[in-house]
C-alpha cells in the first residue's frame, strides 16, 4: 500500500468533499487568480470563499500568494496525486479480488453443469 499520512489524505478527501472548493479548484487549474476573480462566480459572500480557501490551502491544494491587499491563488496538484495513489491502490487490490471471485463462480458453476447423457450401446 502506498505509504501516505492518513491526515494528509483526510484533508484532500474533505476538502475534495464540497462542490464549492471544487469548482475553486477547477478555476485555479486554468492558472493562477486573484481571491476576487475566484469568488466572483459564487452566490456566497467573499468571507465565505475565503473559508473555503483556507481549507483548500490547509490540505495543500492551494497557495496564496498575498502582495499588499492582493491574494493570488494557486493550484497545487501533488495532493490529489497521493490521493490518486492511494485510491489506485485499492482500485487494483478489489479489481484482483473481484476476477477471483468471477473465475471461481465460473469453475464452479462449470463443475456443476450436467454431464451429457449417453444413448444405449447398439
Amino acid at each position: 500500500m502506498p505509504s501516505l499520512p492518513e491526515s494528509s489524505l483526510d484533508k484532500t478527501l474533505v476538502a475534495l468533499a464540497d462542490p464549492t472548493r471544487r469548482a475553486i479548484l477547477a478555476r485555479l487549474v486554468d492558472g493562477e487568480a486573484r481571491m476576487t476573480e475566484v469568488a466572483a462566480p459564487f452566490g456566497i459572500s467573499l468571507n465565505a470563499v475565503s473559508k473555503h480557501v483556507r481549507l483548500l490551502e490547509r490540505a495543500g491544494l492551494v497557495h496564496r500568494q498575498i502582495q499588499g491587499r492582493e491574494h493570488r491563488l494557486s493550484f497545487v496538484g501533488a495532493p490529489l496525486h497521493e490521493a490518486g495513489d492511494w485510491i489506485d491502490y485499492y482500485r487494483r487490490f478489489w479489481d484482483a479480488r473481484l476476477a477471483g471471485l468471477e473465475q471461481f463462480l465460473e469453475r464452479r458453476a462449470t463443475e456443476k453443469q450436467p454431464k451429457p447423457k449417453r444413448g444405449p450401446r447398439s
